[in-house]
């Protein structure tokens, strides 16, 4: 797939790189100069700053590629996720202090009153890991059919896939549902929440630029930059592409790629660019503006490919397993990471946790996969497309 270079419309942000709006009250009096690029200085140093998340990025990266070594034990994946016993390969991601599974259902809006549904969305994490260990590992080697985990090879000779008894490849699944239970929910409902955003002495530290310890940005900068880069973090902020990792990033692209959706990447990227310069004005009704846009399209995002990828594993059905799986394996990691979408202006997920569980339900009862019917793959389609006012056809594409 293409990469798709952002720096293509920065370049036409050159032109008009400094934006006005009217400031709290109305009255014109504050001026947005927002640059043309996701650059912000004080006294000619930068004040972005999202290390912490481009290290979870990379721990994502090898800890999802280990999914798919057979030679590894639940003790090392499970390490890979929690960053415990020295299982990654450098030592910067061993000694880094951060790790995948705390951050993980791990918002302020959506899960620290709520810590019955964040136990439990870990604990799910926790099973899917156990389970290819235990259950697809086993049989590396032997042919899958309806009840038996094994390999399946997709038509023509195409890629072979390890899939559960049940038809599910469980390092899709969970690489899909951090898109939403990390990347999303970090973004959407922790970073650029006002609970966060204003938490204690922000707002006052911020309009007197009162800076984070030694660093140099205020503690609201740095919030703000974190949701950032959890999109962002693997590549130049000032020119970032798409495809970049294989998480939030990856799919913005895939969206993005689609003549229907197309635009998105800029909206998405634009709002990063605003809210950030309207932090620095002070104005933080321009700055809740548009982290409610980044709300919807981020949502927007997890939306069409759990469509997409239901509708294109329906289409294999009958005739292609292993592509049918593939791509209702990620479809399943997608329909999971719904419960973590956010409608702007609302405290709210586009679909709540008990409705994701409903169709995870639908999509594995029984022999799971195998038995799935074009029938419930449509009904939940449309249920989804529903919520997010595009139609499955569009998302199909």
């Amino acid at each position: 797939m293409k990469r798709i270079a952002l720096s293509l419309f920065v370049i036409g942000a050159l032109f008009t790189s400094c934006e006005s709006d009217d400031d709290n009250g109305g009255n014109g009096e504050s001026q947005i100069e927002t640059p043309a690029t996701y650059q912000f200085e004080r006294n000619g140093n930068t004040t972005v700053s999202y290390g912490g998340q481009t290290t979870r990025i990379e721990m994502g990266e090898e800890f999802v590629s280990s999914l798919s070594d057979n030679t590894k034990s639940e003790v090392e994946l499970d390490g890979l996720f929690t960053n415990t016993g020295n299982y990654f390969s450098t030592s910067e991601l061993n000694e880094s202090g951060k790790d995948i599974r705390s951050k993980t259902a791990a918002s302020t809006d959506y899960f620290s009153a709520n810590t019955t549904d964040a136990i439990a969305i870990k604990a799910q994490f926790d099973t899917w890991i156990a389970s290819q260990v235990s259950e697809v590992f086993p049989n590396w080697d032997i042919d899958a059919v309806a009840g038996t985990a094994g390999k399946i090879q997709q038509a023509g000779g195409g890629s072979t896939r390890y899939v559960s008894a049940k038809g599910i490849e469980y390092n899709q699944v969970i690489a899909k549902g951090l898109i939403g239970g990390l990347m999303s929910d970090q973004i959407l409902n922790n970073y650029l929440s006002p609970a966060v955003l204003d938490a204690g002495d922000n707002i006052s530290n911020n309009d007197n630029d009162v800076l984070d310890g030694s660093s140099n940005y205020t503690s609201m900068e740095h919030k703000w930059d974190e949701a950032f880069g959890y999109l962002y973090g693997t590549d130049d902020a000032l020119a970032p592409q798409l495809d970049a990792d294989s998480f939030l990033n990856k799919y913005l692209s895939r969206v993005e790629g689609d003549e229907d959706f197309a635009g998105i990447a800029e909206d998405i990227y634009n709002a990063f660019k605003l809210g950030r310069a309207a932090i620095v004005a002070k104005n933080y009704t321009i700055r809740d503006q548009q982290a409610n846009i980044i709300k919807e399209k981020v949502s927007m995002v997890i939306g069409v490919r759990a469509v997409h990828y239901l509708q294109g594993g329906k289409a294999g059905l009958g005739s292609d397993y292993a592509s049918a799986f593939h791509d209702l394996s990620e479809g399943l990691g997608f329909v999971y990471s719904l419960q973590f979408t956010r409608q702007p202006g609302t405290d709210s997920p586009y679909l709540s946790k008990s409705e994701v569980d409903t169709f995870m339900s639908q999509l594995t009862a029984g022999n799971g996969f195998w038995d799935v019917t074009t029938e419930t793959l449509d009904e939940i389609s449309e249920d989804i497309a529903s919520r997010f006012n595009f139609t499955v056809d569009e998302a199909a594409n």
